[in-house]
């Protein structure tokens, strides 16, 4: 076999590979936000993805895993592997100079992702109180969410345009609070605030929290 044939057979099946692990986090995420996790079984994930339990299995090791890759994909929405950080709308926050209008431009694209992702984070956050392989998966999401604000905190001091004597501590933690899937949550899916006005609004409190 030649060496350009090789590289294609390989190409071949990581592309394959790549197109069933999306069909299943897929399926899983109907699954998961129609039925709740444990009432979703590896199994009826398998049949509505047209692969088979143990495949599952190999590529994701656990129900619990498969919730986290869910997570993964939504927040995102793709399975690119780019980090949230590395993506345009984190960037151009990043790049803006002036710090109430970074915090707008990073909120927004936050809400975006929080439309996508609510219901998964609000099925891992409740469902761990049923079924324990959920609790390491919420507090994962928790550590993330804790590390990004922090970086982005850290991001907000440098620009010397915070309220002075605040510390990032602070920064951070009023992020962690805005940021919060259970703002959303309530202002959104309770009260069924826009996307817009809950991200306007969001942005608006930050900023007069940290300026």
């Amino acid at each position: 076999m030649s060496e350009v044939k090789r590289k294609y057979d390989v190409s071949h099946r990581r592309e394959q590979a790549q197109l069933r692990r999306r069909a299943v986090v897929a399926a899983a995420k109907e699954l998961f936000e129609r039925d709740g996790f444990r009432a979703t079984s590896i199994t009826t994930v398998a049949r509505r993805a047209g692969v088979s339990p143990e495949s599952i299995y190999k590529s994701f090791g656990t129900k619990a895993a498969l919730a986290k890759a869910v997570f993964d994909f939504v927040i995102a929405g793709d399975d690119e592997n780019v980090a949230v950080a590395q993506r345009p709308a984190v960037q151009a926050a990043l790049a803006e100079p002036d710090v109430r209008r970074k915090i707008e431009i990073y909120i927004h694209g936050l809400a975006r992702r929080q439309q996508r992702s609510a219901k998964v984070q609000i099925l891992i956050r409740d469902g761990r109180h049923s079924d324990d392989a959920l609790v390491d998966v919420w507090q994962k999401l928790l550590d993330e969410r804790l590390a990004g604000m922090t970086m982005f905190g850290q991001h907000l001091l440098e620009t010397g345009q915070l309220r002075a004597g605040i510390e990032l501590d602070e920064v951070r933690d009023v992020l962690w609070t805005y940021t919060a899937v259970e703002l959303y949550e309530l202002l959104v899916l309770g009260r069924g605030w826009s996307l817009d006005h809950y991200a306007d609004w969001t942005a608006r409190a930050l900023a007069s929290a940290l300026t």
